[in-house]
C-alpha cells in the first residue's frame, strides 16, 4: 500500500479579509488551493487609517499582480527624513522613489487603507469571500478543521487561517483568552489638503519628527498622489477609558501636545480641521504561530506599534510566505507545512515588532536593507 502525501488541493479557511487575509487568499489560490474568506463585517466600508508600505510589502504586492492597482491612488514618497523636534535638525535622510526601486526593486507607496483592500479584494473572486461571518467555535482533527459561526451553522476545511487581528478569534482558540496590552501611547491622525500647508518645505516626503522621549512623534507624508498630507502624531497617554479604540479627539488638545515642537511642525497641525485619537495596543512576541491545522498571519500572530511602518508589511510578507509553504501540500502534509511557514517567518516579525516598540530605528541614519531588501518571493523555505 503507498502511503506517501501527493500533492492535492486544499480548501483554505481565512477568517479575516483585512490586508493579510486577503493577500492570502491571492497568494493561495495561485499556489492552487481553494479560500474562503470569513469576514465578521457585513459589508466593506471605508474606514481605517493611511498607511505606508515600504518597498519590502510592494514588492510582494507587485508579485500577487496587485501592485499597479494600488499606484493608481498612492503617493510616491521623495525621501524619508528624520528630524529632531525643537530644532528641526534634519538626523537621516534616505532617497525613495526612484532610487528605492532601482535599490530594492519597488517604490514606497503611502496609501488609504481602503484603496489597498479595494485593490486586493479585486483580485479575489466574489464567491470566495463571505461578509457577516462571525467565527464563534472551532474545533479540529486528524482529517480537517471544523468552524462554527455565531449564526448556528458551522463549514468543514482542510487548515484555518487566523488573519482576524489582535482580538482573533483563532489565536484564542488556539491559546485561550488574552488581552492586549495599552501602551499609554495615544496616536492623533488627520488629513489636510497639500495646498493648505503649501510652505512647509519636504511635504513629498515621508518625514518623522523625534520628539523628546521615544512616546512623541509627529509623522507626515502625502497621499492621493499628493493632494493632501497625512498627519500621525502620538503621545504619552496614563490610561484610555473609552470603549472604543478610536474616537473623535480635539484639535486643541492636538495642537497643545507638541507646543514645544518646531514652527513647520505646528505649521501641520494648525493645518487640521478634525482629527481622530486612538489608543494604541500590542502584545509580546509569541512562542507559537500554529497549532496543528491552524496558524496565525499579521495582527493575530505580531500586533505591533507604528513607529517602523511595519504593519501592513509584515502582513502581507506573511501571506505571500504562507502560500509559498504550502505549494503542493496535501490534507497529509498541511500542519508540517505550516509550522515550517511559522519557523520561516517567526524570528523576522519578533525582531520588526520589538524594534518598533523601542521606536530608534532610523533616527540617525543607518542601513534599511534588512526591512526593505527583503523578499518574501524569493527569501529561501524553512527545511522539512
Amino acid at each position: 500500500m503507498n502511503t506517501k502525501p501527493q500533492a492535492g488541493r486544499l480548501t483554505i479557511g481565512i477568517a479575516g479579509a483585512g490586508i493579510g487575509g486577503l493577500a492570502a487568499a491571492i497568494a493561495l489560490r495561485r499556489a492552487g488551493h481553494d479560500v474562503i474568506v470569513f469576514e465578521q463585517a457585513r459589508q466593506f466600508a471605508r474606514v481605517g487609517a493611511d498607511i505606508n508600505l515600504t518597498p519590502n510589502a510592494v514588492r510582494a504586492l507587485d508579485g500577487l499582480g496587485v501592485g499597479e492597482a494600488a499606484r493608481v491612488t498612492a503617493a510616491r514618497p521623495t525621501h524619508r527624513i528624520s528630524r529632531s523636534y525643537d530644532s528641526g535638525e534634519e538626523t537621516s535622510r534616505l532617497e525613495m522613489a526612484e532610487t528605492a526601486e532601482q535599490k530594492y526593486g519597488a517604490p514606497q507607496l503611502t496609501i488609504h487603507r481602503a484603496d489597498l483592500l479595494a485593490a486586493l479584494t479585486e483580485a479575489v473572486p466574489a464567491e470566495c469571500i463571505q461578509l457577516g461571518r462571525r467565527v464563534q467555535a472551532i474545533a479540529q482533527d486528524a482529517q480537517g478543521v471544523t468552524v462554527r459561526f455565531e449564526e448556528g451553522d458551522e463549514m468543514r476545511v482542510d487548515a484555518l487561517l487566523g488573519a482576524d487581528g489582535i482580538h482573533s478569534a483563532v489565536r484564542t482558540a488556539m491559546f485561550g483568552a488574552e488581552s492586549p496590552r495599552f501602551t499609554g501611547i495615544v496616536a492623533y491622525r488627520a488629513v489636510v489638503p497639500a495646498t493648505s500647508v503649501a510652505g512647509v518645505p519636504n511635504l513629498g516626503a515621508f518625514t518623522k519628527w523625534w520628539g523628546p522621549n521615544p512616546q512623541s512623534q509627529i509623522v507626515t507624508f502625502p497621499l492621493n498622489r499628493g493632494k493632501d498630507i497625512f498627519i500621525f502624531a502620538t503621545t504619552a497617554q496614563d490610561s484610555w477609558h473609552l470603549e472604543s479604540w478610536t474616537a473623535p479627539g480635539s484639535v486643541e488638545e492636538l495642537r497643545a501636545q507638541y507646543a514645544d515642537y518646531h514652527p513647520e511642525a505646528r505649521a501641520l497641525l494648525d493645518a487640521c480641521d478634525t482629527v481622530l485619537k486612538t489608543a494604541l495596543y500590542e502584545r509580546d512576541p509569541m512562542p507559537a504561530w500554529t497549532q496543528r491545522r491552524l496558524a496565525l498571519l499579521g495582527d493575530a500572530a505580531h500586533p505591533m506599534l507604528p513607529f517602523m511602518a511595519q504593519g501592513a508589511g509584515m502582513a502581507i510578507e506573511d501571506a505571500v510566505v504562507l502560500a509559498r509553504h504550502l505549494e503542493g501540500a496535501s490534507t497529509l502534509t498541511v500542519s508540517a507545512a505550516l509550522e515550517r511557514y511559522a519557523a520561516a517567518r517567526m524570528e523576522r516579525a519578533a525582531k520588526v515588532q520589538l524594534g518598533s516598540r523601542g521606536n530608534n530605528w532610523l533616527r540617525e541614519g543607518g542601513n534599511a536593507d534588512w526591512v526593505y531588501g527583503y523578499d518574501a518571493w524569493t527569501v529561501p523555505l524553512a527545511s522539512q
